[in-house]
């Protein structure tokens, strides 16, 4: 039996951070809340940064997550805007750090793929097959992707870490006839 827990993801921007919480009750995930912070309202970059580790300082506060799951910053054309995704990452990151929760990166791609079988999904595809899977209401789904993107994260987190029931393992066939009676004729 899984201890019951919370898990918080964050699909960290500078303009628009997405996050999703999700509880885990034995083994059956449910969407707990998700949403995202709008940040192009503040025009100092360091100002966005405070409000980000401020945002999260408060969903940890309020949601008391076990572990917080985030995507990893990607190299794409341009450097200087995968600096800035990497500082907002950072402080989300102290955030949790400053709470004592563990933390989980994974890379957008491996993302994806737990959620849609597909690496190279779009942000629709993720958002649909998360609707799907946690069986969120129409009214529920948030017109920004930045949230269904946390959510994937923590979603991703959760498929990572939850172990079913292992199968039964032998150490020989003595032992798969001993465990087994009534598959032997």
């Amino acid at each position: 039996m899984t201890k019951d827990r919370i898990i918080l993801g964050i699909d960290p921007g500078t303009i628009v951070m997405g996050y999703g919480v999700l509880k885990i009750e034995g083994n059956k995930p449910k969407l707990e809340a998700m949403g995202v912070l709008q940040l192009n309202k503040y025009e100092d970059h360091y100002l966005r940064l405070r409000k980000i580790f401020e945002r999260v300082l408060g969903l940890i506060d309020q949601y008391h997550p076990d572990e917080l799951a985030i995507e990893a910053p990607f190299f794409g054309k341009n450097v200087q805007s995968m600096l800035k995704l990497g500082r907002a990452q950072g402080v989300a990151m102290a955030a949790a750090l400053e709470r004592d929760i563990p933390i989980f990166e994974y890379a957008p791609l491996k993302i994806k793929m737990s959620i849609t079988g597909n690496g190279n999904a779009a942000k629709e595809q993720v958002a649909g097959m998360l609707q799907r899977f946690l069986h969120i209401p129409e009214e529920s789904m948030l017109p920004q992707l930045d949230a269904t993107d946390g959510l994937a994260a923590a979603v991703c987190h959760y498929f990572q870490t939850n172990n079913p029931v292992q199968e039964k393992k032998y150490t020989g066939w003595k032992d798969f006839i001993a465990k087994n009676p009534g598959k032997v004729r």
